[in-house]
């Protein structure tokens, strides 16, 4: 509705000599905060210095422009002050938003904007030989919730993990193994005894044994290679089962290691364009004038960094998919790479280079404010959350439902968990550090996932107890349904306003409101055996399918019964 309220807005500011898109001017509209100064409001200000007028002398006469209003979309537009106030006929809007809404379903909301065009978004990229740890849990979650709301507006999604699968680290690796290693120890437990292994590598003493290692796997030594190779097969075949508990897909499985020679035409390439130096026996970057730290791209070994495994992925990337946008979710610490990684595209003549984008985050923090990345010098790993969260999730389906199967039990408590961790992270800005609070995330009431999924369960639960539905007739609303009416419409909106920002909180956030705008109507508007049955019926059918929908691009599940 909103479209309409713009359209008689954009007309309207022709005739006075002033051209705004539809986009700017619904950018400007606002929601009143009580439904007696109307659904939506025009603020007038801005468009004062270009009339030459007051904003309310240009408020009176641009609804002098507007003239008869709609009936079918108004019931009346009216000036106060500096604002254009637009009041809905209230029966038409609820009788459209809910006909949309059944009518279009699953794809309520879904958009074209991104029709033909590719965005390619990198996240989650854990380390191989390494735990799934928290560390890399913000950006599985983030990356996976914007590559659903990209999709959900038309674009085509690819979704690249970009593993941790080159660098010095993996000689420390191969020396530690050579030195420490057990094969019966790997083949029990593969990650926990190469986490031993790299812990003991990891010492001063040992560097250059490190540096040797990792120039050795560099020129494509056999044995290196076949120590790399295993390493590597042990630690996808790990990460793989939790994404697959997660409900998580990549589209493209790849690594620093597929970039190795290339970064090397990088190289020749730099030195080609005049774009390095050497400095100390490396190779650099110098971008002090654009304000950056220089940037080293081959080290004094002629050994290759990520920075240059990065530009070679990028322009490869571009190469095969032409890419409208490229993200890459990682955490904020990695700025400064980002942007001096941007630059170093800029400088080499990619145009492109300004549509890659770095989607920062913050930390997880501990109770005590601290980053939550370690304990005690330990990783806190993924498998150990996930089955503390199921555990509280059980313990509290149990509470609620004392004679619930096995089978619908576990099915139950993986969801609940799951929409616990991720609602958790996702309700709040991406760049914030946020508390770490598994207790609090698992909670039934508040601003959680259990609370929305319940507010889903009971909405089905009084379509369970229904009749069978007729054709509804919009008679007199109360205000609890048209408030929920308003959410519903405002579905489409969020979704864009989300991709825009690149912040899946919106979503969250929306999801919360709309689920809370649900429980207030469900306690003051009687549904079955009440006149208004059959709309209400629809309004209830209404709400549970936005809010899956809702839920789905925060890679979260419904649950019928709780």
């Amino acid at each position: 509705m909103k479209k309409e309220v713009a359209k008689l807005l954009r007309k309207a500011l022709k005739e006075k000599g002033v051209a705004l898109k539809g986009d700017e001017i619904e950018n400007l509209i606002e929601i009143p905060p009580n439904s007696e100064m109307g659904d939506y409001a025009f603020p007038c200000f801005s468009l004062s210095e270009k009339l030459k007028d007051s904003p309310e002398q240009i408020a009176i006469e641009l609804r002098e422009k507007i003239g008869n209003e709609p009936q079918t979309d108004f019931e009346d537009i009216q000036t106060k002050g500096p604002y254009l106030n637009f009041f809905l006929n209230r029966k038409s809007f609820a009788r459209q938003t809910v006909w949309y809404v059944i009518t279009w379903k699953k794809d309520f909301g879904k958009a074209e904007s991104g029709k033909g065009k590719k965005v390619i978004v990198e996240f989650s990229s854990p380390n191989i030989a390494k735990p799934f740890g928290i560390g890399h849990l913000r950006s599985t979650i983030i990356g996976n919730s914007l590559a659903n709301i990209f999709e959900f507006q038309g674009f085509k999604v690819i979704k690249i993990n970009y593993l941790g699968d080159w660098g010095t680290q993996f000689g420390k690796l191969i020396f530690g193994y050579k030195k420490f290693g057990s094969e019966k120890k790997l083949g029990k437990n593969p990650i926990k005894h190469l986490l031993e292994i790299y812990v003991k590598a990891n010492k001063k003493k040992y560097e250059k044994n490190a540096r040797e290692e990792f120039k050795k796997l560099e020129e494509g030594d056999k044995k290196s290679l076949m120590l790399w190779r295993l390493f590597r097969n042990f630690s996808l075949e790990d990460f793989k089962k939790i994404y697959k508990r997660f409900g998580i897909k990549f589209d493209v499985y790849t690594g620093e290691s597929s970039y190795n020679k290339k970064a090397r035409q990088i190289i020749e390439e730099l030195k080609n364009k005049g774009i390095v130096k050497k400095s100390k026996g490396a190779f650099v970057v110098d971008l002090t004038k654009y304000g950056l730290q220089t940037a080293m791209v081959e080290k004094t070994d002629g050994t290759t960094l990520y920075a240059t495994r990065d530009l070679a992925a990028a322009i490869d990337r571009y190469k095969e998919y032409n890419f409208e946008k490229m993200i890459y979710e990682v955490g904020q610490e990695q700025q400064l790479h980002f942007m001096q990684f941007f630059k170093i595209l800029e400088l080499m003549g990619y145009k492109w280079a300004k549509n890659c984008v770095h989607v920062s985050h913050g930390f997880y923090l501990d109770k005590s404010g601290k980053k939550f990345a370690t304990r005690k010098g330990k990783t806190i790993l993924m498998n150990d959350i996930l089955t503390e969260t199921i555990s509280l999730a059980k313990k509290e389906i149990i509470k609620r439902n004392k004679k619930i199967s096995k089978k619908d039990l576990e099915e139950k408590m993986l969801k609940i968990a799951i929409a616990a961790i991720f609602y958790g992270d996702l309700k709040n800005n991406r760049t914030n550090n946020i508390p770490f609070d598994i207790k609090k995330f698992i909670s039934f009431e508040g601003d959680t996932g259990p609370y929305i999924q319940y507010s889903y369960a009971r909405a089905g639960s009084i379509l369970k107890k229904a009749p069978e539905q007729k054709k509804f007739e919009v008679r007199e609303l109360e205000e609890k349904e048209i408030e929920l009416v308003k959410k519903l419409s405002q579905f489409p909106e969020a979704v864009l306003n989300a991709g825009k920002n690149l912040s899946p909180s919106i979503i969250a956030n929306y999801s919360y409101q709309l689920a809370q705008i649900f429980n207030e109507f469900y306690h003051s508007c009687k549904v079955i055996g009440s006149e208004q049955e059959a709309f209400r019926l629809a309004l209830v059918q209404s709400f549970r399918q936005v809010l899956k929908n809702s839920l789905k691009l925060l890679g979260i599940e419904t649950v019928e019964k709780m």
